[in-house]
């Protein structure tokens, strides 16, 4: 059965932004099934419309199936996997850019935008009970997600953290078109 990765862009983001395209073509070329959805509403992304659409999309998921998450879709495939059922387990995930809290946030609109993926706890326990490896990549310059997400990622999920530099936000407007940490790291968390 051939590996499964879904690629699930940011807020605001689209499948054919930033370094998406490329991670996956140099997937494909190793084999994989990968798809980059378009998610809903990504301009005001919601838990209760990003989680079913990836649940529907994934389908079954199993030890073959992977994620790559870029900012709010990190948030977003955590909180799939808190729902999945009990006994159901995927191979792994890279997350880019996570966050359990943000800075720099402009406007008010974008401050109750992302209220609720801040605010509503995530059981931690449940996730790790559904996923064999995690590998997070940050970047030492990112003006949203700041320094104490590392520690959460690697305490309360026993992630693998891996520091770029001058990277910003691993956004098409930070110019990252190319990102081989996450292809690297996802060979990893799939051998």
């Amino acid at each position: 059965m051939a590996k499964r990765i879904f690629i699930i862009h940011g807020w605001d983001e689209h499948p054919d932004e930033g370094w998406f395209p490329w991670l996956k073509e140099k997937l494909e070329d190793k084999g994989f099934e990968v798809q980059v959805p378009e998610m809903p509403e990504t301009e005001e992304p919601r838990i209760e419309t990003w989680v079913p659409y990836l649940a529907q999309l994934v389908g079954k998921p199993d030890e073959n199936t992977f994620f790559v998450g870029h900012s709010i879709g990190c948030q977003a495939i955590l909180r799939y996997l808190e729902y999945l059922p009990e006994g159901e387990k995927i191979g792994g995930a890279v997350f880019v850019a996570g966050w359990f809290s943000l800075a720099s946030l402009g406007t008010d609109e974008e401050t109750e935008t992302a209220r609720p993926w801040l605010e509503t706890p995530i059981d931690f326990q449940k996730i790790n009970q559904r996923i064999k490896k995690l590998i997070v990549i940050f970047s030492d310059n990112d003006p949203f997600v700041p320094a104490e997400n590392r520690k959460i990622f690697e305490q309360k999920l026993n992630a693998k953290v891996i520091i770029e530099h001058k990277k910003g936000h691993f956004s098409g407007a930070d110019k990252i078109i190319e990102l081989p940490a996450a292809l690297e790291a996802v060979l990893e968390i799939s051998e």
